[in-house]
């Protein structure tokens, strides 16, 4: 199948990014969220984030009026159904996913490809309460999406090929790289990162380290670029904890138990960077550590 038109279903961060990379790359891109203002905040965002790629000279800047030209946006789930591909970009809650596709059922074209953009939730059980499993896939990007290269194919069990191979070459057509995943929980990236991050706050936790001390020693002992805890608060802590239960859950292995004090930074509310305490308290005009 041609893929021309998409939908995009949430304008939060990854919606967002989502609806960039689509329109960035020459494809039709109508958003969806109930809320006005957070599709106001999109398209602030959106042109926000191409600005940069012009600054960086990674694209010109009639690319991003025709990018922007290219995304509309509605508040009634409706008019997606005439689309090409949809993708589920709402929050990692698998009833809210699940009403979400059941509204969008009866205004679906036969041939309408639908994705979810979960992090760790079965794609065949989401598919399975859908009218078209075969036509049904996980298509998970990374975040920030315009600048992570990498975006999981996850198939699940009623898959055909040929809807995997049409969302092969959307994803060539976006300049990103697949990595085809099977369906088990987390997939791959979540299902190896996540308890790096639950292993941190264990850290954390039982007092080997402090944030600040934890943070370095991986960035500086282990090259890498952000530390586990200052990279939980830009994922968010309740979408880690979130990935957590589900590979607790879905495993029943505990080894992926949820580190208590990562329960009890969400249940105060202290989600990161997106309720500007996390790990870190970002109020200030530099992080400080909470703990």
């Amino acid at each position: 199948m041609d893929i021309r038109t998409v939908g995009v279903v949430g304008a939060g961060q990854m919606g967002s990014g989502i609806a960039h990379v689509f329109a960035l790359a020459g494809f039709e891109v109508t958003i969806h969220d109930i809320s006005l203002d957070a599709l106001a905040r999109a398209r602030e965002m959106i042109g926000r984030n191409l600005d940069r790629q012009i600054a960086r000279g990674k694209i010109a800047g009639a690319d991003k009026d025709a990018a922007l030209a290219r995304i509309a946006t509605t508040t009634t789930l409706s008019e997606l159904g005439p689309l090409d591909l949809i993708i589920e970009a709402a929050t990692e809650r698998e009833t809210v996913k699940i009403a979400i596709f059941e509204d969008l059922q009866p205004h679906l074209r036969p041939e309408t490809i639908l994705t979810s953009n979960t992090s760790s939730i079965s794609i065949t059980r989401l598919a399975s309460r859908t009218d078209r499993p075969e036509r049904f896939m996980g298509l998970h990007f990374m975040n920030p999406v315009p600048v992570m290269q990498l975006v999981e194919l996850i198939r699940g069990i009623a898959t055909d090929e040929a809807t995997y191979t049409t969302l092969l070459a959307v994803v060539e057509r976006l300049g990103k790289t697949a990595a085809p995943a099977e369906d088990f929980p987390a997939f791959i990236v979540n299902r190896i990162l996540m308890p790096m991050i639950n292993e941190a706050v264990y850290t954390l936790y039982e007092g080997v380290g402090s944030v600040k001390s934890i943070d370095q020693s991986m960035k500086l002992g282990a090259n890498h670029p952000m530390g586990p805890l200052e990279l939980a608060d830009f994922i968010g802590l309740d979408t880690c904890l979130a990935i957590m239960n589900v590979l607790h859950d879905g495993l029943a292995d505990t080894k992926y138990r949820p580190c208590p004090l990562l329960t009890k930074y969400v249940e105060a509310g202290w989600l990161g960077r997106k309720t500007q305490r996390g790990f870190y308290d970002y109020r200030g005009e530099i992080p400080v550590p909470t703990r």
